[in-house]
């Protein structure tokens, strides 16, 4: 058998191999459950540091950077840095979003660690 034949069949041979592999899986993260949809089901089953983004409207200010968050459902407290509102002015009246993570401490009421506040139009 010539040379170039072999390297011929060598390289399909070759080929033919790499082709079933390229049924791997992914083996990567996963997403875990769902985050919860509304400040009832946080309240309902707090999980300590889920991710969560809701909207709603900071109703009353009940701390050094701590307020009071209502969805309609339900309400929770959160807890928002000074620089997070980037001086922009706030009100009760205003709907905005929030993402943070919720906060659940061994014998203390959930709360939710705000990363994110955005005005909502």
């Amino acid at each position: 058998m010539p040379l170039h034949r072999t390297l011929l069949l060598s390289l399909a041979a070759s080929c033919a191999l790499l082709a079933g592999s390229a049924h791997a899986q992914y083996v990567g993260p996963t997403a875990g459950p769902a985050a919860p949809a509304n400040v009832a089901a946080i309240l309902k089953n707090p999980v300590d540091d889920q991710a969560v983004v809701l909207r709603g409207h900071l109703l009353r200010k009940v701390g050094k950077e701590k307020y009071t968050f209502s969805d309609g459902t339900a309400e929770i407290r959160v807890d928002i840095d000074d620089k997070i509102f980037m001086n922009r002015k706030i009100d009760a009246r205003t709907q905005v979003e929030i993402r943070g993570e919720v906060e659940k401490d061994f014998m203390e009421s959930p709360e939710i660690d705000v990363d994110v506040l955005t005005v909502v139009p």
